[in-house]
């Protein structure tokens, strides 16, 4: 039985979760790319243990569930290259839009910020314009 879906619904569950309680927690949003940026640039010094933690749970907790998965096909590419260079894009995405996925698109639009429905609005369309391009324009991934 395809239970895809349902690690997918599960997820999700969990990064609301996650960022209900950062909020509730010390009453600011969760944005992961804001996290770790705050542990490269030096910027989150003063809640540099808060990061951390936070990062290790995000890493942990899959490999706790990792048995209990059965694998899955994934439609990411193995192309080395073609992987440095998303996260790159991501990473620079994320800068130029002060915040990511869990930050605008999770907790933004959550508590109806107009600025993180707007994010999520173009980062999905850049997505998909991405994904037109590399795929079925150059065929790369």
């Amino acid at each position: 039985m395809p239970s895809d879906w349902l690690w997918g619904l599960g997820g999700g569950l969990l990064i609301g979760l996650g960022g209900a309680v950062y909020l509730l927690g010390n009453g600011r949003v969760m944005g992961a790319s804001g996290i770790i940026g705050g542990l490269v640039d030096g910027s989150g010094r003063s809640t540099w243990a808060e990061r951390v933690v936070f990062l290790a749970g995000v890493f942990l907790l899959p490999l706790l569930l990792l048995p209990t998965m059965a694998p899955v096909d994934t439609h990411a590419t193995s192309n080395v290259a073609v992987l440095i260079a998303a996260g790159l894009c991501v990473g620079v995405g994320t800068r130029l839009a002060n915040g990511c996925t869990s930050g605008h698109g999770v907790c933004g639009i959550s508590r109806l910020s107009l600025r993180g429905i707007t994010a999520t609005v173009f980062y999905i369309l850049a997505g998909g314009l991405t994904v037109v391009f590399f795929r079925h324009l150059l065929g790369v991934i």
